[in-house]
């Protein structure tokens, strides 16, 4: 939890201005002469420095949406309005605005190469060290290379060639030269090996900061992207998905599946008045890296350099689907629900639910909750807003939204009184998710809440969760394995890759392991109820890993990467993401993100701009 105390960044930026005078206001003798170049050379110095690079993360991985948005399980609401000329959000809509001026774009590009200066001042620092064990020091800065890779790692997926720095900037320049992919891949590998060698092991390494097993980890998931070689542009090669596999199967020898799903995430019960609190558990031995976030909100933060909105803690568990501050018996903005109503934020789409068995697959009851509740009597309710006579009363504790599974939809009769059936609360199915129409029930369109990170307790407020975010778990070093022996890479450890496949599928089935779950046959129809199993039997394709991760990595930040990787991001967004489908402006340009306009405006020359933008 020490890495990420903001304090440290604040004390550096004071120790920069405390040798300055102000002689026309007071009379001052400087106590201290310390400066970047003094302070940075001591090991107390050094260290901060290093603990620096790992507070970028927090705001980088807040910064999603060019992650989870325009994807086939993450959109907007309200989708049923493009028909009648509402152009919905750029990033799920493809459309003209997609555009180098997109915001989404240049966030994300800025906190990357922050990211990288920092990591690049670590790296280009540690010959001026003093006093410092020779070893602790070779361990940080292969900290810093782990860092920087990860950086470099997801803005070449964004953008394709990109501006690659080695070493601290000194001097202003506007001098920007954009690298080919493959090298900057090659220099991906180069950092992550270098670590590799020097990193401690997870029981030997203070918890949080980079271990042998996160770089492992990274090369894992970097040759299998370089294996797909996008657009003969990456330098990869079959060796690559052999690599893949030799590293997934280093991660799963050291980091243990646990036993159940929802014991990954935040404990939580799905009706609130019968919520019980339960500790946190976020150190689980599965997890094989994880952004940090402090229990003390105080030192919750970001950076002080940073807009606001990455200095709240984490906010995951409050930015997926619909909210309930305007159902029958709300107490309004309370953490009983907390905010989960912004609305614009990641809903799920409707086909993404229907990859799941929703009657033994278990990550279908963590990750949605199905039902809302009165949280206090409300009496003389007004059910139908046609029927104004009828009355009913509603105690605390009744259900006054509920969401079938998509294997069952309710039928006209088994619908609310909002509608003319027979339920005292609404009812909404999958095909009505996202364009309902106004009920007394609800105001706003309703999804089933996305509570997978949902963690109970905090205070309403946009964010403030303290749950550590994890972005490496040995489940997905199953998955990964399973894709590279799929693209032609000789079976693992523990077999074929209907081996790893299925093992993950057995643990989200918990009691039913080794059942058929069953999934929609044609998730993207809302109206057929056919289903198929997702068991691999002979049958395993990169799709059906496709659908896998969506079930296990839900919400964990790798989807569009792993749509742009595979090749299937424009087929399955189109089919899947309701904008998407409506608008139908999905391109070959869309692999890549075009890059922020003010970087070419400030690069002289200008770099140029990505093909299609």
């Amino acid at each position: 939890m020490k890495l990420f105390n903001k304090q440290h960044i604040t004390a550096l930026v004071l120790l920069a201005f405390l040798g300055t005078s102000c002689d026309d206001f007071l009379d001052e003798n400087s106590v201290s002469y310390q400066t970047t170049d003094n302070y940075y050379v001591t090991e107390q110095g050094f260290e901060d420095l290093v603990r620096s690079n790992y507070t970028k993360l927090r705001e980088i991985h807040k910064e999603r949406d060019l992650v989870l948005m325009g994807t086939d399980i993450f959109t907007s609401t309200s989708w049923d309005e493009a028909a009648n000329g509402n152009q919905g959000g750029v990033l799920n809509a493809y459309d003209i605005r997609f555009t180098p001026s997109v915001g989404a774009a240049t966030k994300l590009w800025d906190l990357l190469y922050k990211q990288i200066a920092r990591t690049n001042t670590a790296i280009s620092r540690q010959e001026g060290v003093q006093g410092m064990d020779p070893g602790l020091l070779a361990i940080r800065v292969a900290e810093a290379k782990f860092l920087r890779a990860m950086a470099y790692f997801y803005a070449v997926q964004q953008w394709g060639d990109i501006p690659m720095p080695l070493e601290e900037t000194t001097t202003a320049s506007r001098e920007v030269v954009k690298i080919p992919a493959a090298q900057v891949y090659e220099q991906i590998i180069q950092d992550l090996e270098e670590a590799e060698s020097i990193l401690p092991a997870k029981d030997n390494a203070e918890y949080g900061r980079a271990t042998k097993g996160a770089a492992r980890f990274l090369l894992a998931k970097v040759h299998l992207t370089r294996g797909w070689n996008f657009n003969n542009s990456l330098g990869g090669t079959a060796a690559d998905f052999e690599s893949a596999v030799e590293y997934a199967d280093m991660i799963i020898a050291d980091y243990p599946l646990e036993a159940e799903y929802r014991n990954l995430f935040p404990l939580h019960a799905e009706n609130p008045l019968e919520e019980t609190f339960p500790p946190k558990n976020d150190k689980n031995d599965e997890i094989v890296f994880a952004v940090q976030f402090s229990d003390n909100i105080l030192t919750n933060g970001s950076d002080d350099d940073e807009p606001s909105q990455y200095a709240i803690g984490n906010d995951y568990h409050s930015i997926f689907g619909s909210g309930a501050e305007d159902i029958p018996g709300s107490l309004g903005r309370t953490s009983d629900y907390n905010r989960h109503g912004s609305k614009g934020n990641y809903i799920v789409t409707p086909a993404a639910y229907r990859l799941f068995d929703p009657d033994i697959d278990t990550r279908y009851h963590h990750n949605f909750v199905e039902a809302m509740y009165a949280l206090i009597d409300v009496a003389d309710f007004v059910p139908n807003f046609d029927d104004p006579s009828t009355t009913i009363d509603i105690a605390k504790g009744d259900t006054v939204l509920y969401f079938p599974p998509w294997n069952n939809p309710a039928s006209d009769q088994n619908k609310g009184m909002d509608v003319g059936g027979s339920k005292p609360y609404a009812v909404l199915n999958v095909d009505e998710i996202g364009i309902n129409p106004i009920s007394p029930y609800h105001v706003d369109d309703k999804t089933p809440l996305m509570w997978k990170f949902w963690e109970p307790g905090i205070p309403y407020d946009d964010a403030m969760g303290t749950f550590d975010l994890a972005l490496f778990r040995s489940a997905e070093a199953y998955l990964i394995a399973a894709e590279a022996i799929l693209k032609g890479a000789a079976p693992g450890d523990l077999g074929g890759a209907e081996v790893y496949y299925n093992t993950i599928v057995d643990r989200a089935l918990g009691a039913n392991a080794g059942a058929d779950p069953l999934r929609a046959e044609e998730p993207a129809n809302l109206a057929s109820l056919s289903t198929v199993s997702y068991r691999a039997n002979g049958n395993l394709d990169i799709d059906m890993v496709l659908d896998e991760r969506a079930r296990e990595l839900m919400g964990e930040y790798c989807r569009w990467f792993d749509l742009k990787r595979t090749g299937r991001l424009i087929d399955r967004t189109t089919l899947m993401n309701p904008w998407t489908a409506a608008l139908g402006q999905m391109e070959a340009k869309h692999y890549l993100r075009p890059i922020p306009q003010k970087e070419i405006d400030r690069s002289i020359p200008s770099i140029s701009q990505n093909e299609g933008y």
